[in-house]
């Protein structure tokens, strides 16, 4: 699997020559582990890799019994795994780092001492729950992975043509035209349903099947499920209620996260921690309301009103369809053709918030409601800040449309009362691209691009 994060492992190995380690986060089952072996496998001389979640209390214990004495530790570890260990041409990986609190606390003086390079991964809920009197080291930077983008994607499914042709239209600010937007929407359906998980999508490639990646998506469902009882310590029960509950509330026509699904009369103060523990997790991303299209949009960051989206849409695909122990292959073939009757506004904008959170953006949303004024109700998807910040004029609106007849009503009336902060404004959409003097109509697949 080729995944974009490999260039981000070069840039740090290149620009950094061991000052600082690097601590790779992400959800359950994102290939963190398999990237960086493979990382360490091509790039280095020799490289030691320690899996915590399987390693012995023995190799645990070095690091506590050695940990004034790198000699010491280096070479128990090199005998212990049969590797030979080069300065400056070694990579060392604390693989689930979470599991070896003492491991992650030495990262200061293994760096500091600048013989070998460091690479940990971990879960961040597991990672940020295991800190107990350890020192965090500052000499640790931290890089997020997500799920398989959608060229990564086509990069699996064989196609290395379609997303440069993609990026080549979406810079010149033209349509692909009616056969190749076909194929795109077509390769678009199938990463909407198998979704960016590594093993879903080797089990798609190597099956194309959709039941069977179902049912690959549903064992990674159990697993989150597990994670909840096994660390949402305190409030395992409200964060499952909320993580079930999730398919339903996009399900509504406005997706904000309604608290009345969970308990009646609850309060986000109840609930707050849950929701950080769900985010923290990267199991899903949130979207928090912005009083208004300002510049600083975490300024004007509602936390008491919220949107919550999977962090994988194929993920949510299975777990909205889950009456049976598996969904049917006639069921994904219906989804895939585009003649089921169900709401794919859900899995459209989820996938909108996937796409933009994996492209580096910070998900916001706009809400208002007037009983005495229509010109004042409206509701914006999502916020997003342009590249190069100017006086005024820096965020753009973005609507997403699932359907082929639709209105702009909010965002004609949003642009109305903001037009001083507005950049560009862009309906994400499933037909081609196509362009008005004050908008910007782009097909679902261009999205990474924005």
């Amino acid at each position: 699997m080729k995944r974009k994060i490999y260039q981000d492992l070069l840039r740090w190995k290149e620009t950094e020559s061991g000052s600082v380690a690097l601590l790779i986060d992400g959800a359950r089952r994102i290939g963190k582990s398999y990237i960086v072996e493979r990382f360490a496998r091509n790039e280095y001389k020799s490289y030691l890799l320690i899996d915590f979640a399987r390693a012995e209390d023995e190799v645990k214990r070095f690091f506590h019994d050695y940990r004034n004495d790198l000699e010491g530790l280096f070479t128990h570890l090199s005998l212990f795994y049969h590797v030979s260990l080069v300065p400056r041409e070694s990579l060392i990986v604390f693989d689930e780092v979470q599991f070896c609190p003492e491991a992650r606390s030495m990262i200061k003086y293994l760096v500091a001492d600048g013989r070998f390079d460091y690479i940990e991964t971990g879960s961040l809920v597991s990672i940020n729950q295991n800190v107990a009197d350890i020192l965090i080291p500052s000499e640790e930077r931290r890089l997020k992975m997500y799920p398989m983008d959608f060229e990564e994607f086509l990069w699996a499914m064989g196609d290395e043509q379609m997303m440069p042709f993609i990026r080549q239209c979406f810079e010149a600010h033209r349509p692909l035209g009616a056969a190749l937007h076909r194929r795109a929407m077509d390769c678009f359906r199938q990463y909407l349903i198998v979704g960016g998980m590594p093993q879903a999508v080797q089990k798609y490639v190597d099956t194309k099947s959709f039941e069977q990646t179902d049912r690959q998506k549903r064992d990674i469902l159990s697993i989150y499920r597990a994670d909840i009882r096994k660390y949402a310590k305190g409030y395992e029960s409200k964060v499952a209620r909320i993580f079930d509950t999730i398919p339903g509330q996009l399900q509504k026509h406005e997706k904000r996260f309604r608290l009345s699904a969970l308990r009646e009369k609850a309060r986000m103060r109840d609930y707050e921690s849950s929701f950080l523990w769900l985010e923290d997790s990267m199991v899903v991303n949130m979207c928090y309301a912005a009083t208004a299209p300002d510049i600083g949009l975490r300024l004007k960051q509602d936390d008491s009103t919220l949107k919550c989206y999977f962090g994988d849409t194929g993920l949510l695909l299975s777990l909205a369809f889950d009456e049976k122990t598996t969904a049917s292959e006639e069921l994904f073939r219906r989804i895939m053709l585009d003649k089921l009757e169900f709401n794919k506004g859900m899995i459209v904008e989820n996938v909108v918030a996937q796409m933009l959170t994996a492209a580096g953006h910070q998900l916001y949303f706009y809400s208002s409601y007037s009983k005495q004024d229509a010109k004042e109700t409206m509701e914006i998807d999502f916020l997003i800040r342009k590249p190069v910040v100017s006086n005024r004029h820096n965020i753009s609106p973005v609507e997403v449309k699932s359907g082929k007849n639709y209105t702009t009503s909010s965002l004609d009336k949003f642009r109305a009362k903001y037009a001083q902060q507005l950049s560009t404004a862009y309906i994400i959409h499933t037909a081609d691209f196509r362009q008005t003097e004050d908008l910007v109509f782009l097909p679902i697949y261009m999205t990474p691009l924005l």
